[in-house]
């Protein structure tokens, strides 16, 4: 997320990813799938209902579990601690012993007389206030929303446990459901019924890449060469639907595909796209990937430019996820453990590049122009200069979960794009233009795949054996180094350099403060505590003024960040009204729109003898 918008959610905006494919099994002819059923007719206090049929056991005990995290979010969310009233049962009913070992595991004994297990499942969407459940919120497109006869946002490792050594099997997942209610997903539905639907998965890890929006019919597909797209809108005032976004999206795709070529194979791709109010609801704006699926979260008030913006950044994030780590990936990821994760050192190619990617097949297939892509990459330099830039990327990368590192997560959107740069302006120079890191990550695809592994401490030898012995340097001087990157010796290699130009800047914000608060009275002040910029002084506005309204539209402390969202469409010289309140007197303030200006060092080419090798990085 950008620009004013972030300075305000950015307490609740995460951008997270997730793609693994455990391999954990038992080898039985005895063991034949796992049985879930989940009930969405007979909701009860914003608890669904689920049982599971259990395989056949061979052992004395088992142990049932609930994932304690999900690979791409990079925090242990504990999903246990949102099941309630778990019990076992043998074939005559009779229940068996449960003892609760951890938040997310369930002791079993008598297991090989188990027949099955219920339980109810609290919803993470209406307790995102800190409280009810202990630990942190989850990262709202990793939890699940559960309204009834409304929507059901079911991400399914919510919802879906698994027994110990059993999670190479085939689960079949059935969900019951009121005819209303329609559930978007990539998975094929078995069952040709409107209540009922049955889905089949390989294996666990499969199940829990496959989420499912459950919701009043609301969505459109579309082709993108061979492979077909689904947007799946819930908006709960019918502000948005999915046809009012799909042009711009699927413009994107196309874009984004054209850009992959033949590296990409996915068949069908969903979007899932939950909106907001805000009140009670979800709060962690983003998105978060699944092999063939993307779940979304925005507020519903969000202007839709901003939305259409966003979701062009998050779901272009999320998409280049099918190539790393899905295709590409380390056996951390392959054999990832849903109880003890272990993390890779490579997150700078599994986030950074993504990252990379999502702004470079932008400029790559003219969506952009040069001028936003390089205000992109100064951005992206900023901000991670914000962050610890001698804390080596890999080492940040396979403790992730613990601090200090923790603390870092956010530079894989940065300096982790950046480092992809770096490596791309790399294998462009040495290539003469002819190949750059996509070239790369195409011959890893072939090297390895979904279903190949590498070992993440021979990575980098085989991406130097792939390109050349500078990129080697690189990473190891730079990513596994202590080293800050020279990004200017980098970006001179195409001939971009920095030069000083005047450019707006935030209305509402300077040096991450704010001009505008919200007082214990729960009004819209203006601070008293800054030198106003130019747009307040221009309206003769003053420390102390509580804001009412703008252009005739009010403006709650609720929602005060409503503002934030409408004035990235102020252009200069617009008419603009204010109804305000000063010195308890209510006046209508009438004018225009005088932006204000700073001076910045951005990126612009400059030595044009460059050219050739600048138009091969960004057209090539």
């Amino acid at each position: 997320m950008k620009n004013i918008f972030l300075s305000i959610v950015v307490a609740t905006v995460l951008c997270s990813c997730k793609t693994a494919n455990p391999t954990t099994s038992v080898s039985s002819k005895l063991i034949e799938k796992v049985e879930v059923n989940i009930n969405l007719n007979n909701i009860k206090n914003d608890k669904v209902f689920v049982s599971v049929n259990a395989p056949t056991i061979l052992t004395d005990t088992i142990t049932f579990r609930i994932p304690k995290m999900v690979p791409g979010t990079y925090s242990n969310d504990n999903y246990g601690r949102y099941i309630d009233d778990l019990k076992a049962f043998d074939s005559k009913g009779n229940l068996l012993e449960v003892k609760k070992t951890d938040q997310n595991s369930w002791f079993i004994t008598k297991a090989k007389t188990l027949d099955k297990i219920t339980y109810w499942v609290n919803d993470t969407f209406d307790t995102e206030t800190g409280k009810g459940f202990g630990d942190e919120d989850i990262f709202s497109p990793a939890g699940s929303n559960i309204d009834a006869g409304k929507n059901i946002m079911l991400n399914t490792h919510c919802f879906v446990g698994y027994f110990t050594n059993y999670m190479s099997i085939p689960y079949r997942l059935t969900v019951s459901h009121p005819s209303t209610l329609w559930g978007a997903t990539s998975m094929i539905d078995q069952d040709s019924t409107a209540t009922n639907d049955v889905f089949i998965s390989s294996r666990y890890a499969e199940l829990v890449e496959n989420p499912i929006m459950y919701a009043k019919p609301d969505y459109t597909t579309f082709i993108v060469d061979d492979m077909e797209i689904l947007i799946a809108v819930y908006s709960p005032t019918g502000k948005f639907t999915a046809e009012s976004i799909t042009p711009e999206m699927k413009t994107m795709m196309t874009a984004q595909k054209h850009f992959l070529g033949n590296i990409n194979s996915t068949k069908k791709y969903s979007i899932l796209l939950y909106l907001s109010t805000s009140e009670n609801d979800a709060l962690g704006y983003g998105a978060l990937e699944h092999p063939t699926a993307t779940t979304v979260v925005f507020p519903e008030r969000i202007a839709k430019e901003q939305l259409i913006t966003q979701m062009k950044d998050v779901v272009s994030h999320e998409f280049f996820h099918t190539l790393t780590p899905l295709t590409i990936h380390s056996q951390e990821i392959q054999n990832f453990d849903y109880h003890a994760p272990k993390m890779s050192k490579h997150l700078w190619m599994y986030e950074g590049i993504t990252e990379y990617f999502s702004n470079l097949f932008q400029i790559n297939q003219g969506l952009i122009d040069e001028m936003e892509f390089y205000g992109r990459i100064a951005e992206k330099i900023e901000n991670s200069k914000t962050m610890d830039d001698t804390m080596p990327f890999t080492t940040m990368s396979a403790n992730v979960l613990t601090n200090p590192f923790k603390d870092q997560y956010l530079n894989v959107y940065e300096k982790g794009a950046l480092i992809g740069m770096c490596i791309d302006i790399i294998i462009r120079e040495k290539s003469n233009g002819s190949k750059g890191i996509l070239d790369l990550m195409r011959k890893l695809s072939n090297e390895y795949g979904v279903s190949k592994a590498f070992n993440d401490d021979e990575l980098f030898a085989k991406i130097t054996k792939l390109t050349y012995p500078e990129v080697g340097d690189f990473l190891i001087t730079y990513v596994s180094g202590s080293t800050p990157i020279p990004y200017k010796t980098y970006m001179a290699k195409v001939g971009v350099a920095t030069v000083p130009l005047k450019i707006p800047a935030y209305i509402f914000e300077k040096d991450n403060q704010q001009y505008i608060a919200v007082t214990d009275k729960r009004e819209i002040i203006v601070n008293s505590d800054m030198a106003l910029n130019d747009f307040f002084t221009n309206l003769g506005l003053k420390g102390g003024d509580i804001i009412m309204a703008v252009n005739d539209k009010n403006y709650t402390p609720d929602k005060v960040d409503e503002i934030l969202y409408d004035c990235e469409n102020w252009k200069e010289n617009d008419p603009i009204t204010l109804k305000i309140r000063r010195n308890g007197a209510e006046q209508v303030i009438k004018g225009t729109v005088k932006l204000p200006y700073e001076v910045k060092e951005v990126f612009k080419a400059t030595d044009f003898s460059k050219s050739v090798l600048k138009e091969a990085w960004l057209k090539g």
